[in-house]
């Protein structure tokens, strides 16, 4: 399975620490590859000695030297090599957490006055550019910046960053400008594979980030069409993709957390931060990357609707899934066991989550060890077959699935209960515990599956022969 050079197209939430159940800071996104292409993930440690100190991207082949003091962090990279790094989602040693990236749209205007650099940095790249070299959630959003600004992308994206106290998401415009907003406290945010931060006030710098010469850049190409700078406006796209491809997801994740909040699937103007009814917890993050228009007319799976409707819209839970980190910050922890990347690979209707204490020098090999050969020895790869397998009878299988994302997300609930109440508990011997556990918990739930499917084969016939 080879990795396709097309930028991945995910879907991404952040949480503010008011808007979370427990004051956690959470980041989330959903990697998926482009159509037609599936890459197998790994997740992993890696650590300072492993770091390098010169890098050389595979796609854009920038060389980047590097500072020779770098962190420990986790990352969720590709398990075949031959195209880079992409490590996607991870934390540092010091409790600092990274998502990149997400894939968003930028309109022609833009383009034509920066336009994108070849051989500037991407996806593949930013991971192991930055997470190991910073202290906060606002020194990534500087260090990310000042790349940007030197070496270019070649890609629009935006990339998440946070710390227990504050989340930062920063936009990519053109090949070499960049603008950042602090998400409220209070609110969540919704990315699904377009340009999100609206009305913006770089004077205001609590909560705005830009490339220095933003303001000049903006006036100089005439970018500005109307009285108030609005980077969506200015800087992103409505097309009929956006509308088919993009705004139904925010509209479906609103739709769950702030249902009083009236708009249609295709209407331009969703909200980028909004407030949720109710604080929201790691349960509400899996049904929202699990996402399928349950309940309406658009759901692949329902009843409602046509086959016309049923296929319009493309869901948060597809099947080109590849991996979720759900990245929560913990306050009112010891800053060993503060952070939590909850893992998950594969379609994302038919996975769970697992709780991996990420201050340690080691992930179980279950979650590490990914082969680019199919073995239900894998993590990853059992995942893939269980979801490819419940998809075909999906109505039959479906309360396997349901009763085994809920046993295990209140088994991974016990297990950090018991995990932060032991002072002195081995953090690589609690992650290897539960990957045992869950390793169990996934064999059972294949062997339902298979049952079910094999009792539904065309060739099938009632009678038999004893």
């Amino acid at each position: 399975m080879i990795k396709n050079y097309e930028p991945t197209a995910c879907t991404t939430i952040l949480i503010g620490k008011g808007a979370s159940a427990d004051g956690s800071t959470i980041i989330a996104r959903t990697e998926d590859s482009p159509n037609g292409v599936f890459n197998a993930k790994k997740m992993i440690v890696v650590n300072p000695k492993d770091q390098p100190r010169h890098y050389q991207a595979k796609i854009s082949k920038v060389d980047i030297d590097l500072p020779d003091n770098p962190m420990r962090y986790t990352a969720t990279p590709d398990v075949d090599e031959n195209h880079g790094v992409w490590g996607e989602a991870g934390i540092n040693a010091e409790n600092i957490a990274m998502s990149a990236t997400e894939t968003i749209t930028t309109n022609a205007r833009v383009l034509g006055a920066d336009p994108l650099v070849e051989n500037g940095i991407g996806e593949e790249d930013m991971l192991t550019l930055v997470l190991p070299y910073i202290h906060s959630a606002r020194d990534g959003v500087q260090r990310l910046g000042d790349l940007l600004e030197r070496f270019g992308t070649y890609e629009m994206n935006g990339i998440a960053f946070s710390d227990v106290n504050e989340i930062w998401f920063l936009e990519t415009v053109g090949g070499h400008h960049w603008l950042a907003q602090r998400v409220p406290d209070n609110m969540y945010v919704t990315v699904p594979n377009q340009r999100g931060i609206e009305a913006f006030d770089l004077d205001d710098t609590e909560n705005f980030m830009a490339s220095a010469d933003m303001i000049g850049f903006i006036k100089e190409n005439k970018l500005q069409i109307d009285e108030e700078f609005n980077s969506r406006i200015m800087f992103g796209t409505h097309t009929e993709m956006d509308h088919v491809y993009n705004t139904p997801r925010a509209w479906s994740i609103q739709k769950m957390l702030t249902p009083q909040v009236q708009h249609e699937p295709m209407d331009d103007d969703i909200t980028f931060a909004q407030k949720p009814d109710h604080k929201i917890t790691i349960e509400d993050v899996h049904m929202i990357m699990s996402s399928h228009y349950q309940g309406t007319e658009y759901d692949p799976y329902g009843q409602l609707g046509d086959e016309t409707t049923r296929n319009l819209f493309r869901p948060i839970g597809i099947n080109r899934n590849c991996e979720l980190s759900v990245l929560q910050l913990r306050p009112n922890m010891p800053e060993d066991k503060m952070a939590l990347q909850w893992l998950a690979y594969s379609s994302m209707p038919f996975a769970t989550l697992v709780p991996i204490y990420t201050q340690v020098k080691d992930i179980p090999a279950y979650f590490r060890d990914t082969t680019l050969r199919v073995t239900s020895e894998s993590y990853y790869w059992a995942n893939r077959l269980v979801a490819a397998m419940a998809d075909a009878n999906y109505s039959e299988i479906i309360p396997f699935i349901e009763r085994y994302q809920l046993n295990t997300l209140g088994m991974a609930h016990q297990h950090v209960h018991v995990v932060d109440r032991d002072p002195q508990a081995d953090l690589e011997l609690a992650n290897q515990k539960f990957a045992n556990e869950i390793k169990d918990e996934l064999e059972t739930l294949m062997d339902q599956v298979l049952m079910a499917r094999s009792n539904n084969m065309k060739n099938g016939y009632s009678r038999s022969d004893n």
